[in-house]
């Protein structure tokens, strides 16, 4: 992740925040910091507490001075392991505030009820507790006013002078404590929300060893270079990406993929940082820097997902903006229309609008959504499933029709030997060997099944003279002096005129079947019937029955490949719907005309041909992403192993998402209609708005963080 890379004349910066847990203080941030000359573009990410800033050049000091007046600490990027280790005391200047103004708060309570401590003591106490615990608020509620954004630390303050105005110190000093320790309780909370992120960036260890001038040396990861050999001990983690020259063994690649049993890696086969080699030995040829590897991009993605805003925070920052300059109109005249038209008390009714204030803090309602998506989004990362963003997250909880790719998605996308059906009394061992002679030759996908299969009954390809691949056809050559022509059943018939009346029962049964049909014979007869198809993957038909229980009402195929073959895979899987023989061009059209009909389309692919098919769809989703950069750059969500059992997990994992924001939503709301009522009719108090206020925030957050710990997604 570049520190600072040159873009036009400007300059973009990414900075570490220390402390950010207010959504209403990141925009207010956001806000001061893009009012500065030499800046162009902010963008403060909440979920990861990370800045991105494009400016002039020399700006930077500028910028992190901006972001002190506001409270919080900034480094750059590259120095992020400041902030990484230290304590959350460290980096929450606030905890020790809270504490101090807690310890004399407490010590004035214990004098003021059971000491019989002269008022004027106690008083100075209350004074005391609201300067020391009230200052930060003050200065970051004035600095928000400045910068336009009316936050819960500028009503605090209102409130807080407006009690010490009319002599209510005690009741000025209890609002500070309890919204500071809320504050600080909060922050905890977002803190080891945000430490699942982390815990993503702390798999690839630090150093590796690798091989220099014929020396084994330890060095930090930052310092090895592409084309650099590393060695990888049993139990070590592998540190780099890269691509296995010596050795072999098996690889636990659950913290990239999310995959539960460990993968066989032998020479050429990639493997990625992060992940643990578990038997043998590896020496490893690096082929991605550090900060370019398979989770160093992961990382970066998962936090750019949790900066996207999702349709309902857009809708809750669009309420929240009106909803606050609203609540301090309405304060006012609560405050003042009894008085001066009703002939009531003024102090009485001055007091229920700094309740008023207090209460309808919409604090709980702007942090509801963001916590809940940087919840999920972080814990869908730890399974193996990038999720692109917010928007993509709750789109995926609504839809109703899944369209999947056939090949490499549905199925292995390799194709095996299913029947040998020998003719004219040979046994299937000649006829494999015969077989797989003319193919030894070959590169053809069938090719290599047909020898894997003759590989597994133990017949051995002969040597072969005037061998020839007639394409689209097949191939033929001499075995042993005779002439053998391997191929497609209209090849036998139409050109070579062999006749096949007597097996054509035979080859309907097969081609009934979905399988690829193959005839070996002579230039005179048939002698061998071989049937090929695409093996489905073991977890697709268990997958396709859950998305129904998940309420998924049409789970269907698109595919190229004939109406046979993809019928019969249909009809094994039990699929709603099934379009065969199609050009890229027709995927896109049936995905934009299940659109019109339902409440939203995902689509699942594999390949290129399914590019404009994911992209039209309402979410796209890409098999296999680990270690490819065009999967994870372009789908919307992105099943990082080749497995597709992750998708009824994703779908019941953003469900649940839409759940919990509804709750808390509804809770916020509901808090506030109930505290407001009880203001009007007298049962309030202060400091029992302000509990209701951090309470309710405090609720919603650790309901979000449930999301954090769901194992089973819904």
């Amino acid at each position: 992740m570049p520190l600072a890379e040159v873009q036009g004349d400007g300059r973009r910066t990414i900075y570490r925040i220390s402390g950010m847990d207010c959504a209403d203080c990141a925009r207010g941030l956001e806000k001061k910091v893009g009012a500065l000359a030499s800046v162009s573009q902010v963008v403060v990410n909440f979920g990861a507490a990370k800045m991105t800033v494009l400016h002039e050049q020399g700006a930077e000091e500028a910028i992190v001075r901006t972001v002190k007046q506001a409270g919080y600490d900034a480094v750059l990027e590259k120095d992020k392991k400041q902030l990484e280790n230290k304590s959350f005391w460290q980096q929450n200047k606030k905890a020790w505030t809270t504490l101090i103004s807690g310890s004399v708060f407490l010590v004035a309570w214990v004098l003021d009820l059971w000491a019989g401590m002269p008022e004027s003591v106690t008083t100075w106490l209350y004074a005391a507790t609201i300067v020391i615990g009230g200052f930060r608020i003050a200065k970051s509620g004035l600095y928000g006013l400045k910068s336009r954004t009316l936050g819960i630390d500028f009503l605090m303050t209102i409130a807080v002078l407006g009690a010490a105005a009319i002599g209510e110190w005690a009741e000025g000093a209890a609002v500070v404590f309890l919204f500071s320790l809320g504050e600080t309780l909060e922050a905890y909370t977002m803190d080891r929300t945000r430490h699942s992120l982390r815990s993503l960036m702390k798999l690839a260890p630090e150093e590796a060893t690798v091989v220099r001038e014929g020396r084994e040396v330890r060095v930090p990861v930052e310092s090895i270079h592409v084309g650099e050999m590393i060695l990888v001990k049993p139990g070590d983690k592998i540190a780099m990406d890269g691509t296995v020259v010596e050795g072999g063994s098996t690889v636990n690649q659950a913290p990239i993929t999310g995959e539960s049993v460990p993968v066989e890696k032998n020479v050429g086969d990639d493997v990625f940082a992060g992940t643990i080699n578990e038997e043998g030995a590896l020496k490893i040829k690096v082929t991605r820097r550090f900060e370019e590897n398979t989770l160093s991009k992961i990382v970066h993605l998962v936090e750019e997902a949790q900066a996207q805003k999702a349709p309902s925070q857009r809708f809750v920052d669009v309420f929240s903006q009106y909803y606050t300059p609203a609540v301090i109109v309405i304060a006012a005249l609560i405050a003042i229309v009894p008085p001066l038209f009703l002939q009531q008390p003024f102090e009485l009714w001055f007091y229920r609008a700094l309740m008023m204030l207090v209460v309808a803090c919409p604090c709980a309602l702007v942090i509801s959504t963001p916590v809940s998506i940087v919840s999920a989004i972080g814990n869908a990362a730890r399974h193996g499933i990038l999720i692109k963003g917010g928007v993509h997250l709750e789109r995926l909880g609504a839809i109703n029709t899944i369209a999947f790719d056939k090949t490499g998605t549905l199925t292995v996308g390799t194709p095996e030997v299913t029947t040998v059906i020998p003719l004219e009394g040979r046994d299937e061992g000649e006829v494999l060997t015969i077989a797989a002679s003319l193919e030894a030759m070959s590169q053809h996908p069938l090719a290599k099944a047909i020898l894997r299969r003759a590989k597994q009954i133990g017949a051995r390809p002969m040597p072969v003279t005037g061998f020839a691949s007639v394409t689209g056809r097949g191939v033929k050559a001499t075995v042993n002096g005779t002439d053998y022509y391997l191929g497609n059943p209209r090849w036998f018939q139409d050109e070579l005129q062999i006749a096949l009346d007597s097996v054509q029962e035979q080859i309907a049964e097969c081609q009934k079947k979905g399988q690829t049909l193959m005839l070996l014979g002579t230039g005179e007869k048939a002698i061998a019937l071989i049937g090929l198809a695409d093996q489905l993957r073991k977890e697709s038909a268990s997958v396709v029955a859950k998305l129904r229980e998940l309420g998924v009402k049409q789970v269907a195929m698109l595919t190229g490949d004939n109406k046979g073959t993809a019928s019969a895979v249909a009809e094994r899987l039990g699929l709603t719907d099934c379009k065969a023989e199609l050009l890229p061009a027709d995927k896109l059209s049936a995905i934009q005309q299940w659109q019109s009909t339902s409440k939203g389309v995902a689509m699942v692919g594999d390949g290129v041909n399914d590019a404009p098919a994911l992209a039209a769809a309402t979410v796209g989703i890409a098999m296999g992403g680990a270690g490819s950069d065009t999967a994870m750059e372009t789908a919307d969500i992105t099943l990082m192993a080749d497995d597709l059992s992750k998708l009824p997990y994703a779908i019941g994992l953003s469900r649940r998402t839409l759940r919990i924001i509804k709750q808390n939503i509804a809770f916020s709301l509901l808090v506030k209609v109930v505290f407001l009522l009880m203001i009007l009719l007298g049962y309030s108090t202060l400091w029992m708005a302000v509990l209701a206020d951090t309470g309710s925030s405090l609720i919603v957050i650790a309901n979000g963080m449930r999301l954090l710990r769901s194992k089973n997604g819904g």
